[in-house]
């Protein structure tokens, strides 16, 4: 399994995406335009209901846009890429699969031999402290477990490109750091790109090289905010830290106040 990834491009070039059902339309999201460069680890963040899960879904080719592109590595996506992993709000794990069986799932589906899957998938568990639970089922892991042998799926690919929608909300808060760390190390180990979509403004921060501001819906970037000293030694707890939160809190009430403003309210 690769430790040193060069990680994929992602373009989204005037995207949006309409949902209809029956006579009513509604936009998701609307011309959004972002570059992401490989190896890069960008944050989305935005209010509920803003597009952000809808923007990661057309990243993994699992939903196409309504207008505009969505290109990787220059290439536009029309299903989803077998380098690509993505790991939803519900983690996407098999209960009647062993946990062997869930780290290898992407490689099977992608006929990876047995013997080679296994080995692969043994390896990703091991990077994420899950040696020795090999046998046992989803249901038998706690929370955080859940959370590693997911991610551990993702690593067992070696995907260039890794999509988190919310994967870590469901956690108490010590443990969530813990998993943060390890999304850290992982992606400073590995050098894949990843898109991480959250609600927290903390955690944007924390793994976000750039933090992605969306409008209220339809959503569409009103800020991508530049965040150089992600990842240096103990950047949680330091003063940088706790302003570049505020600079997004900031973008986050100034873009729903600007979306406001255009609807007239």
């Amino acid at each position: 399994m690769s430790t040193q990834n060069p990680g994929a491009c992602v373009e989204f070039a005037h995207a949006s995406v309409t949902y209809t059902s029956g006579s009513e339309h509604v936009s998701a999201c609307h011309d959004v335009s972002l570059s992401i460069g490989a190896g890069e680890s960008v944050a989305l963040i935005g209010p509920s209901g803003c597009g952000k899960s809808t923007t990661l879904h057309m990243a993994a080719g699992l939903l196409a846009p309504t207008e505009g592109n969505v290109l990787i590595n220059g290439s536009a996506i029309e299903k989803p890429r077998q380098t690509t992993a993505f790991i939803p709000q519900d983690l996407g794990l098999l209960p009647w699969k062993t946990v062997l069986q869930n780290a290898s799932l992407g490689l099977i589906v992608q006929k990876i031999p047995k013997h080679e899957a296994t080995e692969r998938a043994r390896a990703a568990l091991a990077q994420v402290d899950l040696a020795g639970f090999e046998h046992a089922y989803p249901k038998e892991l706690s929370g955080g477990m859940r959370q590693r042998l997911a991610l551990a799926r993702a690593l067992a690919a070696d995907a260039d490109l890794l999509l988190m929608d919310e994967p870590l909300s469901a956690i108490d808060s010590l443990l969530r750091e813990s998993l943060q760390d390890t999304l850290l190390e992982l992606w400073q180990q590995r050098k894949h790109t990843q898109m991480l979509v959250t609600h927290s403004i903390e955690e944007a921060v924390y793994l976000g090289e750039r933090i992605v501001v969306f409008s209220p819906r339809p959503g569409t970037v009103v800020a991508d905010i530049q965040n150089p000293l992600m990842g240096t030694e103990t950047w949680r707890d330091s003063p940088q830290f706790a302003q570049k939160c505020l600079e997004v809190r900031y973008a986050l009430t100034a873009g729903a106040c600007d979306t406001l403003r255009k609807e007239g309210k």
